[in-house]
């Protein structure tokens, strides 16, 4: 599965962004999705995941009540919603398929809030 990440940018802290992970496989709609980061120094973190038919969601408790995961299966492409931004959450974003063939990553998408 190859993933495509895009939406990534500077934004001000208290704004807002939309990233966008699109993937090439057919097999998507089994695919458990998950978004994850990784900040300067640190290690990479999950920030987000969601099930193959998108009824079920987890978040990091950093992000939750701020970013939103979501998918849709019909165009191949998992969303985060990410409101309210803080300074720490700039990181490289990281779009992950997990399936029953084994898991992908893409190449990320660069995310700084400014404060």
């Amino acid at each position: 599965v190859q993933l495509v990440e895009s939406g990534g940018g500077l934004v001000q802290a208290g704004g807002s962004l939309r990233l966008s992970c699109a993937a090439s496989a057919s097999t998507f709609s089994m695919n458990v999705m998950a978004w994850y980061r990784q900040a300067p120094g640190k290690q990479r973190e999950l920030v987000a995941g969601i099930t193959s038919g998108g009824y079920s969601t987890h978040y990091a408790d950093s992000v939750k009540g701020r970013f939103t995961i979501s998918r849709d299966n019909a165009k191949n492409v998992v969303y985060l919603q990410m409101n309210s931004l803080k300074s720490e959450d700039t990181a490289v974003y990281y779009c992950r398929s997990i399936g029953a063939g084994g898991g992908s990553w893409g190449q990320g998408t660069q995310v700084t809030v400014s404060s």
